[in-house]
């Protein structure tokens, strides 16, 4: 049954060590929206000379993360030997499907200047039919990806297809995903072409159909009705959704599958070792407890 209300969702914050993530999916008012199962907003921190982001190499499986970022720079370096800085406006996109490892690291010129760090990364549940699909990594640079303007919004298609622009970016299912700018004083109406939609406020404050959403929140959208989005300052907003999961998914760490066993499994896995590692990386995040 289609929804008919919204959803506003606060963030939860997590401590990631050198800086505090807001993380807004998975969400026990909401699981997912379309194919986005994780969605988690990085910063907007400064990180003081001679710091940075280590997260180190863990497993992922049965799903695609993707970083984009507004402000800053990140190393993702993978066991398929990808060893790639990711910049404002650029998209990583790691195919995790049957698993990989990786690591996430602020690069050594900005760790040793000290830099400001700002993004989004969230994880796709990828179809059952492609769960266990071969590993991979793509990176898109900011020139690549389309970019245009609907009246005083600006938007960067990141990955899908959204207000007939279709980007380079490979995916697995039906869905938009959206980096969107706006002047003071814009609007946007954000069409009903996805069955499942949200919107998210990374910077500033949005009124979309009369409700207010400030930084740091999530709105999920209502489906079969076009909504307007307003703003009265600069905005930078996230708007993101597709077609509904083919099921239902668990998530446990680092880990996505239509099967509580193909979890179990994974956790074997990572315990003993038997994941491929980060070619010249030792650390690693042991599994959790719990």
């Amino acid at each position: 049954m289609p929804d008919s209300t919204s959803i506003l969702i606060e963030p939860r914050t997590h401590d990631i060590g050198a800086l505090s993530v807001r993380r807004l999916l998975p969400h026990l008012l909401r699981r997912s929206v379309g194919p986005f199962v994780f969605f988690d907003h990085i910063g907007p921190a400064d990180l003081a000379a001679g710091t940075g982001i280590d997260v180190r190499p863990h497993p992922h499986i049965g799903l695609a993360t993707v970083t984009y970022l507004f402000d800053g720079a990140l190393t993702h370096h993978d066991s398929l030997g990808f060893d790639q800085v990711i910049r404002p406006g650029d998209v990583n996109w790691m195919t995790a499907g049957r698993g990989i490892v990786h690591s996430e690291r602020t690069p050594p010129a900005e760790r040793a200047s000290g830099h400001s760090i700002h993004g989004i990364q969230t994880w796709i549940a990828l179809p059952q039919e492609h769960e266990e699909t071969a590993p991979a990594f793509h990176h898109h640079a900011a020139a690549t990806l389309p970019e245009f303007v609907i009246g005083d919004v600006r938007l960067r298609l990141i990955a899908g297809r959204a207000f007939d622009h279709e980007s380079p970016v490979g995916v697995f299912s039906d869905m938009c995903y959206l980096a969107a700018e706006f002047g003071a004083g814009a609007q946007l109406v954000l069409p009903t072409e996805y069955a499942e939609r949200g919107v998210h406020v990374a910077r500033g404050e949005v009124t979309v159909d009369g409700q207010v959403v400030t930084t740091g929140q999530m709105l999920v959208l209502p489906s079969g009705s076009n909504v307007t989005i307003s703003v009265q300052r600069p905005a930078i907003v996230v708007l993101f959704g597709g077609a509904a999961i083919d099921g239902p998914r668990h998530l446990w760490w680092n880990f996505v599958s239509s099967s509580r066993e193909r979890i179990e499994l994974a956790k074997r896995d990572w315990s003993e070792g038997n994941f491929a590692a980060v070619p010249g990386e030792t650390e690693f995040i042991p599994l959790p407890e719990k």
